[in-house]
């Protein structure tokens, strides 16, 4: 049977993952995984929300019953993979490679216009 200090460490976990692998900051799990919102998987997002529905219903001893210790483990174990397996640094490239590849396509795109405007007055 799952106690309510087994449910809130699990679900500190997660939420920790969460600030340290995506940069999320919230006060608790519910709100860091909105936060989070599309850069998590959609399989990973429901089983998200089972965490944040068994962290509920654990405040509530009669309703603290009817949780399903395995479904909450494999729902822990999904998502805490899932975080674990992002690298952080490789994020990080990813997004500065496609922002120099903003910049380099909007130079080319400016060069581009203005050689078109200094051909069109006549001066190439």
């Amino acid at each position: 049977m799952l106690t309510e200090k087994d449910i809130t460490a699990k679900s500190q976990t997660v939420l920790r993952l969460l600030r340290t692998k995506l940069g999320v900051s919230a006060r608790d799990l519910e709100q860091a995984l909105r936060r989070a919102g599309r850069r998590l998987p959609r399989r990973v997002r429901a089983q998200g929300a089972r965490l944040v529905a068994a962290q509920k219903m654990a405040g509530n001893p009669k309703l603290a019953r009817q949780l399903d210790p395995r479904e909450f483990a494999q729902a822990y174990a999904d998502v805490s993979a899932h975080l674990v397996a992002i690298d952080v640094a490789d994020r990080r490239k990813g997004r500065l490679i496609g922002l120099a590849a903003v910049v380099a396509l909007n130079l080319l795109a400016v060069i581009t216009a203005f050689l078109v405007w200094l051909w069109w007055r006549g001066y190439v």
